[in-house]
């Protein structure tokens, strides 16, 4: 071997340093970057430094710093933690049923049915339809007088049916099935991926294995739909327990409170009563329970890739 060969081996076999991002790179970014920073990232900021004033609408005097006073009298303020409580039956009563729903409508959906193609297409209608239109819709349903839900009622004779959104025991509910129908399509589109990117083969070898449907789940399909299974019930979570369109246009909150959501409690701080510094720390308080429910879902991640 030459020297000059020699030479062009050791040159080709040496790692090249990894180059910066140069300015061309994030002259192409710009254009997603601004909207993020004007839209998301600068509002937060706001948002924080206005928790910490005693902003209020309609006022005269200036804006003064009152540092953590707004975060003490949240503390003690037994309507919000009541509304905290109630955000979180929401989250969880609406996250596991339509995780488990959309998991078995995914199954279903995934099997080589006849006019599979037209049930898929139906089973994401409610997720083009906007959270306001759901909310009327539903609210037609649950009528009084002339809802669907009580005339079927009425004519099956199970009963004389209800007012279910202004009923104490019967609004939460209510609303959370809502809820679950709402927000199916898209956990169930995320599983139907999961499962479709499931290798068949692993499948077929289990099966003539002896492998019953159950033992093919949970060994097989399990295991591969896992991540996605994590990942869309964290967001769904975080989702949920920021809710505000559909209750709002449900119940307002009510009846007494019952399905009043802590973002509603917050819009309603906020833009009914004028406390805007106030609102903002129950902002504050929302953004920091959402990012250790994060962190801990990226912490489980990182160490099942590390395990892995």
């Amino acid at each position: 071997m030459t020297s000059a060969t020699a030479t062009a081996t050791a040159r080709s076999g040496r790692k090249r340093p990894a180059r910066g991002a140069g300015p061309g790179a994030w002259f192409l970014v710009l254009p997603a970057l601004i909207p993020i920073l004007v839209l998301s990232v600068g509002p937060l900021l706001y948002g924080i430094a206005l928790a910490f004033t005693d902003a209020q609408s309609g006022r005269t005097e200036p804006t003064r710093w009152i540092g953590t006073l707004n975060f003490q009298d949240l503390l003690h303020d037994t309507l919000f933690w009541d509304s905290f409580r109630i955000g979180l039956v929401w989250a969880v009563g609406v996250t596991v049923p339509q995780f488990a729903l959309a998991l078995g409508l995914a199954l279903l959906l995934n099997q080589n049915l006849r006019f599979r193609w037209l049930a898929r297409a139906l089973a994401i209608i409610p997720w083009a339809m906007p959270e306001v239109v759901v909310g009327i819709m539903w609210r037609l349903v649950y009528h009084a007088d002339a809802g669907i839900l009580n005339e079927t009622l009425r004519d099956t004779g199970l009963g004389d049916g209800r007012d279910w959104l202004t009923g104490l025991a019967t609004a939460l509910p209510a609303v959370i099935v809502v809820g679950i129908w709402a927000g199916m399509p898209q956990t169930t589109v995320a599983l139907l991926a999961g499962l479709q990117n499931t290798p068949h083969e692993l499948h077929e070898a289990a099966a003539l294995d002896g492998a019953g449907a159950w033992r093919r789940f949970r060994t097989v399909t399990w295991p591969a739909l896992r991540p996605v299974a994590l990942a869309i019930t964290a967001l769904n979570f975080i989702w949920n327990f920021n809710s505000f369109a559909l209750v709002y246009v449900l119940t307002s909150g009510g009846p007494g409170g019952r399905t009043r959501l802590p973002m509603l409690f917050a819009y309603e701080e906020a833009f009914r009563y004028g406390q805007f510094g106030y609102a903002a720390a129950m902002g504050c308080v929302m953004v920091a329970v959402i990012s250790v429910i994060l962190a801990v879902h990226l912490a489980g991640r990182l160490r099942e890739g590390d395990d892995g």
